[in-house]
């Protein structure tokens, strides 16, 4: 079909380049010609979803992203509107990268990057807002896809170290994670690393495992919806969880909260977002801790939060005018998640 457009659109062109003068019914021509044109770009390069489940990206540059099918192991180059753009193996879709690169002179990559990572059932496109306060701020962002509800978290820690590896030119690495997301870097520290990496903001994330997590997984269907990832985030003390490292570079701590002693949520204790309790998200090491009044999810679109972040990264604390209130010991944990 394409093909058809675009000899017609070559045919058309040469009438209208024979004319002497552009008439009334040559201007309807001339729209037409557009409207079978956009029509064969849609064709040839057909839209995505993004690739939200069942894609995981493998490799950055500039918005456009490789990306591997969890299930055939195939890639495809989509570009920052997801747009496919080829699909095949690893190479053939580098190679058509490469070309793109140069065709539309795409810089070297440079500077300081923040990676900024989604959580379970969630897609980049939720970490929108936050990346648009990063960019205003001067950072690249690199907003990463993993197949949260069909890898494990370690599983998930190797398309990461993937897309850290495509980060040809990048002086720092930071990274932005909401929920699992924190989870999937902790577990990237178990086997990989970068010298590049610098510093973490966790938004919500269970550091200690989720109560809520618990109670779901006693059904069939929520059990079998959250996947491999979903099925690690409970509090079992044998489970994945307590064995991942606390991070080695600076991080900090953001929790959502209702500011009472039973939160958002009656059927976990304690304070909480919703979803995950103040008392979970906490970290020994942590160098800067705070709570902010919203649920799971708002949080990534909390004023505070995001400002909070931006200032995080570039200072080393959450807040400018309040010292930090780093996490050091395990009963200073336990202290702060008691209600007043």
């Amino acid at each position: 079909m394409w093909r058809f457009n675009r000899l017609m659109i070559s045919v058309s062109t040469l009438i209208l380049l024979s004319a002497r003068w552009v008439t009334a019914e040559e201007s309807l021509v001339v729209s037409w010609i557009e409207t079978l044109k956009k029509q064969s770009e849609e064709t040839m390069y057909p839209k995505t979803l993004g690739g939200r489940q069942f894609w995981g990206d493998v490799h950055h540059l500039h918005g456009w992203r490789i990306q591997q099918n969890i299930f055939t192991k195939h890639c495809r180059l989509i570009d920052p509107d997801d747009l496919r753009c080829t699909w095949g193996s690893f190479d053939d879709c580098r190679q058509a990268l490469t070309k793109i690169a140069v065709e539309q002179k795409l810089p070297r990559m440079k500077g300081s990057a923040v990676i900024l990572i989604h959580g379970l059932l969630q897609s980049s496109k939720c970490m929108e807002q936050m990346a648009v306060c990063l960019e205003d701020a001067g950072f690249t962002t690199v907003e990463f896809d993993y197949p949260s509800t069909q890898v494990s978290i370690p599983e998930a820690a190797q398309y990461l170290d993937q897309v850290i590896d495509s980060l040809e030119g990048i002086d720092q690495i930071h990274f932005v994670v909401h929920s699992m997301g924190g989870l999937v870097v902790r577990a990237y520290q178990m086997e990989f690393d970068d010298q590049r990496i610098q510093r973490l903001v966790m938004l919500g994330t269970p550091n200690r495992g989720a109560e809520l997590a618990d109670l779901s997984h006693q059904y069939w269907a929520l059990r079998t919806a959250a996947g491999p990832g979903g099925r690690q985030l409970g509090t079992r003390t044998d489970g994945l969880i307590p064995k991942l490292p606390i991070p080695r570079y600076e991080f900090a701590v953001i929790a959502g909260s209702r500011g009472t002693p039973s939160g958002w949520n009656p059927l976990i204790p304690g304070d909480d977002d919703g979803t995950v309790t103040v008392a979970s998200t906490q970290l020994e090491g942590a160098a800067d801790f705070t709570t902010i009044n919203a649920t799971h999810s708002r949080l990534l679109w909390n004023d505070e939060a995001l400002t909070q972040t931006v200032h995080f990264l570039k200072e080393g604390r959450l807040k400018p005018n309040d010292p930090p209130q780093p996490i050091r010991k395990t009963e200073e944990v336990n202290k702060r998640s008691k209600p007043d």
